[in-house]
């Protein structure tokens, strides 16, 4: 992009920037309030924007300063050769400076910056597929660990050999973060069907099969009062916890299963102890899945709004194959491929979902674009 060019669209990013400007001043004002901060779900909300328009404030400033300066070295360049040599530099700077704002002021999934909460469940495959979740949950808690992300199992619903046949786990991030930062920036790509082919241990004749395991990727509600629930819309049983535990399992009625009547979202917890722990859990579970809810109702009546390429709605959808024999991973959606699937299930999952982030970004950038 040429600084004829910049200088035709400087009145256009002007416009659009100064409301953020305005926006950013006014919530660093709020921060150093410190009633705000009583309120730790209004605080990360603010934090999140906060950090979300200090790269636009950034990269703004940056711009402005280049711009000035070529400015500067256009009125000076007739007198002084010295400025004249420099001006090409400095205009693809500017160039440079004005491009990277542009993408910047690309509208981004306001829940970039949020924590989540994923579900990992066997699937096709009976006792293999629910070893193959319990291997992706491995995955992602090695990935997160990478990360600097804290991880906590919510629920499990364990096999005889070790498997899963459903897990839940949170992973949070440790203190404010910018908004690309964020777990769910990440890890929003990874709903789907994750098919994997390798011979299972319970295989006695050498035969590769293919089964597979669902991933369900919700964005963590930060504030409970974010997401209004009825409580006569909640329908919520209690029951005799099973399987492994303390003293409490099998003994005491601390399960609890609730059920949205409206949506028909169930939810049920066993793994701690007391009721009232279990029930708590599942309400932050509950709020998950609601907000998911309404985020794709709102998708899908909003006609000018563009779905990401690369996330998939339809949770249904074979995004991703593990093949062992090959050491091969391959994610259908972006056409990435690699030979290193060891690594990957050691939480090497970078490459992968950065070429989903890639893919996602290039098609924002062309709607953006062509709007």
């Amino acid at each position: 992009m040429s600084a004829d060019s910049s200088a035709r669209h400087s009145d256009d990013q002007f416009a659009a920037v100064q409301p953020l400007l305005a926006e950013h001043a006014e919530i660093e004002q709020a921060l150093a309030d410190p009633a705000v901060h009583a309120d730790q779900g209004r605080a990360k909300r603010l934090g999140r924007r906060y950090a979300e328009l200090g790269r636009i404030v950034g990269a703004y400033r940056a711009w402005q300063t280049a711009a000035e300066d070529v400015e500067a070295a256009e009125e000076f360049a007739a007198e002084d050769p010295a400025f004249a040599e420099e001006l090409p530099a400095m205009k693809d700077t500017a160039a440079q400076a004005e491009d990277h704002l542009r993408q910047l002021l690309i509208p981004r999934d306001p829940d970039d910056g949020r924590d989540v909460i994923m579900e990992i469940k066997a699937g096709a495959g009976g006792e293999e597929s629910a070893l193959f979740a319990g291997d992706l949950l491995r995955m992602y808690t090695m990935y997160a660990e990478s990360q600097g992300w804290s991880t906590q199992i919510i629920e499990t619903n364990e096999t005889d050999l070790g498997g899963y046949k459903d897990v839940q786990l949170a992973i949070k991030t440790r203190g404010a973060t910018a908004p690309e930062d964020g777990v769910w920036a990440h890890l929003k790509y990874e709903g789907g069907v994750h098919r994997v082919q390798r011979v299972p241990v319970t295989e006695t004749q050498g035969r590769i099969h293919t089964s597979a395991a669902g991933v369900l990727v919700f964005p963590e509600v930060d504030d409970p009062g974010e997401i209004e629930i009825d409580q006569n819309d909640l329908k919520i049983d209690v029951y005799r916890s099973s399987g492994p535990g303390g003293q409490s399992v099998n003994t005491t009625d601390s399960a609890v299963r609730i059920t949205h009547l409206p949506t028909g979202i169930v939810v049920s917890m066993q793994n701690e102890k007391s009721q009232l722990q279990n029930r708590e859990q599942a309400m932050r579970v509950l709020r998950a899945r609601l907000l998911a809810a309404q985020q794709e109702a709102a998708a899908a009546e909003a006609a000018d709004m563009r779905r990401s390429q690369v996330r998939t709605v339809d949770r249904s959808e074979r995004i991703r194959t593990y093949n062992y024999p090959e050491n091969r991973i391959a994610d259908h959606r972006t056409g990435y491929k690699a030979y290193n699937l060891d690594a990957v299930l050691n939480g090497a999952l970078g490459p992968v979902i950065q070429s989903a982030v890639e893919s996602d970004e290039a098609a924002r950038l062309a709607a953006f674009t062509e709007g």
